[in-house]
């Protein structure tokens, strides 16, 4: 069991939640499944924080963002969720994801999509990184003003975890990093590239200047312009693996 994904079902209905727990449970993840209450879903990540969470928007006694919210004032690891919907709305899509949800996944969905979900949200990693890593980087790039809505943000945040795993993927970021985040999420180079960048421009505009030169202990002048891709990318994955060395030596 310790080397499987364990996943929180928020939903004990025979229907949905006990099916996709067993369907989950075939495909060898950890699956079991909570009532859909919010204070039953927050006392059970309290006392178990599982490695995802599976949401429906809607709950008794709250929804998924305060269950994210309530998750965050616990202090305990923060689960990758997964929120689900019947309804595709761009609003509330931006709020959940806002608040910390990494995917939005629509209705109806079957146990497939959400296994490429659930594999896509951790970065395709299959625990080779570990879940605090994935959290300092998920932290990093929120603090660099990065917002989790777009698509960059998913695409830079996949990008630093497997150049922290594997170096040599910074020798050639354009033949080999792009095309490998775009094999995770089903999409191309290019694009890969510009939701990248356009996250970048975000946080150089937007972001708050001193977290920048406290972060990259101003080896990058705000004044003479945002750093290319590759530099951004680079200067996170190389501090993170300075600052973690002892502890990156177990991941391989």
């Amino acid at each position: 069991m310790n080397n499987k994904i364990k996943v929180l079902i928020g939903d004990d209905s025979a229907v949905t939640g006990v099916s996709i727990a067993n369907k989950l449970r075939e495909r060898g993840m950890y699956a079991y499944t909570r009532r859909k209450d919010c204070n039953v879903i927050v006392e059970s990540i309290k006392k178990e924080p599982p490695d995802v969470a599976v949401l429906d928007i809607t709950a008794q006694n709250g929804d998924a963002v305060s269950i994210m919210k309530k998750t965050r004032e616990l202090g305990v690891r923060f689960p990758v969720f997964i929120v689900t919907s019947a309804f595709d709305n761009e609003f509330i899509e931006r709020q959940v994801m806002e608040n910390g949800a990494s995917k939005f996944l629509l209705k109806p969905y079957d146990a497939d999509d959400l296994c490429s979900a659930i594999n896509s949200a951790l970065g395709g990693r299959a625990g080779s990184l570990s879940d605090d890593m994935e959290i300092v980087v998920t932290d990093i790039i929120h603090q660099l003003g990065v917002p989790a809505h777009i698509k960059g943000y998913h695409y830079l945040r996949t990008a630093i975890l497997y150049s922290i795993e594997d170096k040599t993927l910074l020798d050639s970021v354009t033949k080999l990093l792009y095309p490998t985040v775009a094999s995770i999420y089903d999409t191309t180079s290019s694009r890969v590239e510009r939701a990248i960048r356009h996250a970048i421009e975000i946080a150089w505009n937007r972001g708050n200047v001193d977290t920048l030169n406290a972060f990259f202990g101003y080896t990058v002048d705000t004044g003479k312009g945002k750093p290319t891709n590759s530099e951004f990318i680079a200067l996170i994955t190389d501090k993170l693996r300075l600052r973690y060395k002892s502890a990156l030596k177990s991941y391989k």
